[in-house]
């Protein structure tokens, strides 16, 4: 007997793998619907009812521990239904941990953690494993499983991890029952093909056991799919789409090799404090395309905070606040751009469009998880602060080439005018601005004490199966007391932090209230314009910083010859695939894993993983497609800013860090009219919050900025060695300011 359409109901245990394993089950279990709830979304006596329309359970991974009822729901009941209710169950990591406990089997923690790690798992090659040879399988857990002797379950598979932990069990089975479970991660992108095609066996299982049993499907109904809703993958719209005329941007294209992006932007009001600006500038390879906006005094400024249930919109002088209702602030930003689409030249990424930056807590929100606000800071900046720039000029470094755009409809003079003073300015080469801060700035580091203890707390977590990598961050303040009409811009420090510190995706924001100046190396996400929309991640874990003596082959060694680097790695990219398959479906691509690329000034360990929809669906074909725009809400705050799994490693991290980040791993980027667009995490940079003109202060004042910086902990982590490289990765930013991590 063949079940043509399986059905498949997937227990979640609010996990940042879900989809992966998601996807697995949909390409090796043919013509199967997949419906996903949360392991507390019913109680055992709801779901009961409705098993007989599903012919079989996943129950996936997730954070915890299955003793503690919080983090395992309603997994520990589904083991223990009535024979008239019974069905084959998968389960997969904390899936056979709750399995193995509620049989008899005892829980144990690892002596050495396996976290983003490979091992070779051993099987007998029957039932589960039937037709698999030797494989190596990505382990995530620090608890374990030892079995009953003779008891209801019955090892399948194991590893053997010598001195560290001995034999390890990685698979089980019900003796009597169809319930089956791997300890490993049959859907990483690095286990072999072998540990993956368990699903295929388990289908193959659950069918002959389903015909022994002569068990049936109940048919789906209406009210079936009130219950559960619609199948994964589903992307809903944001509100219903309108089909505005498509606005035309003007362009006048210049061949200038010799024009400084940094001339552009002072030509475009960057050195003036009082006053809106914004740059994102790539100023190092691979960086290629650089974007100075030449805001007009009428320049919509859109900012939004968290706790707030409008946006604010500030033209000139005029500021009206707009309430979102029954809609969130992505909804209101998306419908903003639908009313704004325009067609430009395809040799440039960016038409015209929103720029600004995204916060941490933005990102929070989006999670479910409430922030913890810093009650010491009163003036809070904004998580949405963004311009909608209609004049923009585009510097291509690749072929010299500068682009002067403009979305107004009769906007031929300004263009004529502002390409006549590129030419005449393209010859001129001004000096950097070099300068000594008097008095010295004072620097507030984080307490190292207090730093290596909640290093420490971090590990305490991981090893109790919490989380399997957590990204803990601390803020260092920089204080200029004494400031005076002398003192260096905003924009003189940046173009000290460009030089000291060359980054491609750099950026000058100046949106006020809040200043930022970044050198960030990590592009977040990029997405190509409709229709075809591709979406792509590049996230980095693991730096060298050049050196005499620190060759290719040496920064090779130290990073894809690193254990921890690689699993730091690993373990974000499984969860940015989670977060793709969770918007386009199956359709993600590691493009590539753990390479060393080269950089201005350090090597960096850089995965890159691609989404997109199927070529022949209604939503990749559409031009009005939105689906960027929902893959950066879906995957915020960046993963290489949190850990995995994700929503349980913010909440820890909460309990960790001194207050909100702010700006700082949130993002920085642009939306383009267009479509496309392309957002980088918010790293090496620092920031300022600023009310008020610089020339109606006083005669003297205090400057004071935010810099933030960390590292990933995981189970390897040495808490000496995470507070030098967090020390490090803030010299890049403290340099700009004439002081270092010494003060």
């Amino acid at each position: 007997m063949t079940i043509e359409q399986p059905r498949l109901l997937f227990v979640d245990s609010y996990d940042s793998f879900t989809f992966n394993l998601a996807s697995a089950c949909r390409l090796l279990i043919p013509g199967c619907i997949i419906y996903i709830i949360k392991n507390d979304d019913f109680t055992i006596e709801q779901l009961l009812p409705h098993l007989a329309y599903f012919s079989a359970i996943i129950v996936g991974p997730g954070p915890g521990s299955p003793d503690n009822p919080h983090d395992i729901g309603i997994v520990k009941d589904i083991w223990k239904v009535e024979d008239a209710h019974l069905l084959p169950i998968f389960g997969v990591c904390l899936g056979l941990q709750s399995l193995g406990v509620e049989f008899g089997a005892r829980l144990q923690r690892l002596r050495v953690v396996k976290h983003g790690q490979v091992s070779a798992v051993h099987h007998s090659s029957t039932g589960l494993f039937a037709g698999s040879g030797p494989f190596g399988a990505v382990r995530y857990h620090s608890l374990h499983i030892s079995l009953a002797k003779d008891g209801e379950l019955e090892e399948l598979a194991w590893s053997n991890d010598g001195e560290d932990n001995g034999r390890v069990v990685m698979a089980i089975r019900h003796r009597t029952r169809p319930f089956w479970a791997v300890q490993y991660h049959p859907e990483s992108v690095c286990t072999d093909l072998g540990g993956a095609e368990v699903i295929k066996n388990f289908w193959r299982l659950a069918q002959e056991w389903t015909k022994v049993n002569e068990r049936t499907l109940r048919t789906w109904d209406a009210h079936s799919k009130h219950i559960f809703g619609s199948p994964w993958p589903t992307i809903a719209p944001y509100s219903p789409p309108s089909s505005p005329s498509l606005g035309t941007v003007n362009t006048t294209v210049l061949n200038l090799p010799g024009l400084s992006v940094t001339t552009v932007a002072e030509l475009f009001g960057a050195m003036d404090d009082d006053s809106p600006f914004v740059m994102l500038d790539s100023a190092a390879k691979p960086g290629r395309f650089s974007i100075v906006a030449a805001l007009l005094p009428t320049s919509l400024h859109i900012t939004y905070s968290v706790q707030d249930t409008f946006v604010v919109l500030k033209r000139g002088d005029s500021l009206v606040r707009e309430e979102l209702g029954t809609h969130d602030v992505w909804a209101w930003l998306a419908t903003f751009m639908r009313a704004h689409k325009a067609k430009g030249s395809t040799d440039v990424p960016f038409w015209g469009g929103l720029v600004g930056q995204l916060s941490y807590e933005l990102g929070v929100q989006t999670l479910h998880v409430a922030s913890k606000p810093d009650a010491d800071v009163p003036e809070r900046h904004p998580d949405v602060n963004l311009v909608f720039v209609e004049r923009s000029i585009v510097l291509d470094s690749t072929t010299g080439k500068v682009y002067v755009q403009s979305l107004l409809p009769v906007d031929d003079q300004w263009i004529s005018q502002t390409a006549t003073q590129l030419t005449a300015s393209s010859s001129h080469y001004p000096a950097s601005t070099l300068f000594k801060t008097t008095p010295p700035p004072i620097i507030t580091l984080p307490d190292r004490a207090r730093y290596i203890a909640h290093i420490n707390q971090a590990k305490d977590r991981l090893f109790a199966g919490d989380s399997y990598e957590l990204c803990l961050t601390a803020k260092t303040r920089i204080s200029i007391p004494n400031c005076s009409p002398s003192t260096p811009t905003s924009w003189e420090r940046y173009k000290m932090l460009r030089q000291k510190n060359p980054a491609p995706h750099s950026a000058f924001l100046r949106l006020h209230p809040s200043t930022l100046i970044s050198s960030s190396p990590e592009r977040f996400l990029s997405f190509s314009r409709p229709p075809y929309s591709t979406c792509q991640l590049r996230p980095i874990k693991g730096t060298v910083r050049k050196a005499p003596g620190i060759t290719r082959a040496v920064a090779e060694e130290l990073l894809a010859g690193s254990t921890k680097e690689v699993a730091e790695n690993l373990m974000i990219v499984d969860l940015i695939r989670h977060d793709l398959h969770g918007v386009v479906g199956e359709d993600v691509q590691v493009k590539q894993f753990c390479a060393v690329e080269e950089y201005e000034t350090v090597w960096q360990l850089v995965s890159v993983i691609e989404g997109k929809f199927k070529e022949n669906s209604s939503t990749a074909c559409d031009p009005n497609s939105e689906v960027g725009w929902e893959v950066l809400r879906r995957s915020l705050p960046p993963g290489s800013m949190t850990g995995a799994p994700k929503k349980r490693s913010v909440e820890i991290l909460q309990s960790l860090e001194d207050g909100e980040r702010n700006l700082y791993s949130g993002v920085f980027g642009y939306w383009c009219v267009g479509g496309g667009g392309d957002w980088s995490v918010t790293i090496r940079s620092c920031f300022k919050y600023s009310q008020g003109s610089r020339s109606e202060r006083e005669n003297s004042w205090t400057e004071e900025w935010t810099v933030g910086a960390g590292g990933a902990i995981t189970a390897l982590s040495d808490p000496d060695a995470e507070w030098d490289e967090m020390t490090v990765k803030l010299q890049s930013v403290l340099s700009s300011f004439g002081a270092s991590t010494a003060h």
